[in-house]
């Protein structure tokens, strides 16, 4: 099979495109022949290895999946002889952030892993991008243990993860506030969000108010910038791990103060939150915001673009 392959951590060029051999399924494993995947936050993070606890998961020296790429959709070509929950022929979507392996023509993956048919009068475009930002925003939510009516604040509503929350958000009844520059503003007053504030012209906490969670979806601020804003009891929550890692280690202090606090939950996906998001997108609560679309030839462009900070939603590779 054709893949984007990468050997060693380091900057997109690392990624190169070759031949792999085709996986083959086990007993309890789906075949996916591959239509289209994406290059996201996570698969950039592992690339690089920048964070140096990713290695934990990927590989002390080098990376131990040759493949990158989380989501994907496609069709089923074979299944394992103990597969129940799947059939040849059905178009499939998922998330896989320990086995990675969606840069390429075919994805091996569990019948019980982060696995779903596609919605009807979905597109595999569509479904490529409905797992990665809107899992990612769906445990910080959880944890946070937001509810109706509550107060929230989305630093960075642009991404796959912001766009993603700033409908979640609206899904559960929260009052949205949301962050983003000019050329985005109407995007995200459609996503859902009651309030949008351009930081090219405005600083939202020069604003004021009082948010009972602060939601920095691209992680570029910090706890302490935040902090005259929030409800006394008032949760602070960021896709990063912050200066010197501060997030972690305040996020383990929060669990022994009262007040004011960092959360950083270790995210989670199971088959359970596919079908939530699935669910969510049937019932016109959640669509994957698309910026572009790179040819898998294309891929070391699609890093690059990621890396850049600049996208809007999710971007995709079409795997011919």
């Amino acid at each position: 099979m054709k893949a984007a392959i990468y050997s060693e951590y380091g900057p997109p060029d690392v990624v190169r495109i070759g031949p792999l051999p085709d996986p083959t399924p086990g007993p309890g494993d789906v075949l996916v022949r591959v239509r289209f995947s994406t290059v996201n936050r996570t698969d950039t993070g592992f690339r690089t290895a920048e964070y140096v606890i990713s290695r934990l998961f990927s590989g002390l020296f080098r990376p131990k999946n040759p493949v990158l790429g989380c989501e994907f959709a496609g069709d089923v070509v074979a299944i394992g002889s103990a597969v129940t929950k799947f059939s040849v022929g059905d178009r499939v979507f998922g998330f896989d952030d320990e086995g990675f392996g969606s840069n390429a023509e075919l994805k091996r993956i569990s019948q019980d892993a982060g696995l779903s048919t596609i919605p009807d009068g979905w597109s595999y475009e569509q479904a490529a991008a409905l797992t990665e930002g809107s899992h990612y925003a769906l445990c910080n939510l959880r944890s946070a243990k937001v509810r109706a009516g509550q107060r929230i604040l989305i630093n960075g509503s642009t991404g796959s993860i912001g766009s993603a929350a700033v409908q979640l958000c609206a899904a559960m009844g929260l009052d949205v506030t949301a962050v983003c520059a000019t050329p985005h503003l109407e995007l995200v007053r459609s996503l859902g969000a009651h309030r949008v504030v351009d930081y090219t012209t405005t600083d939202v906490v020069g604003l004021g108010g009082s948010y009972h969670v602060v939601y920095d979806a691209v992680g570029k601020r910090r706890f302490k910038d935040f902090i005259s804003v929030m409800e006394p009891d008032g949760v602070y929550m960021s896709t990063e791990l912050g200066p010197g890692g501060e997030n972690v280690w305040l996020g383990i202090l929060g669990l022994m103060k009262k007040g004011r606090r960092v959360l950083f939950p270790i995210p989670t996906i199971s088959r359970e939150d596919i079908e939530t998001i699935k669910s969510l997108a049937v019932n016109g609560k959640f669509t994957p915001v698309i910026d572009r679309i790179y040819p898998l030839d294309d891929i070391i462009e699609a890093h690059r673009y990621v890396e850049s900070g600049m996208k809007v939603g999710n971007v995709l590779i079409r795997i011919e």
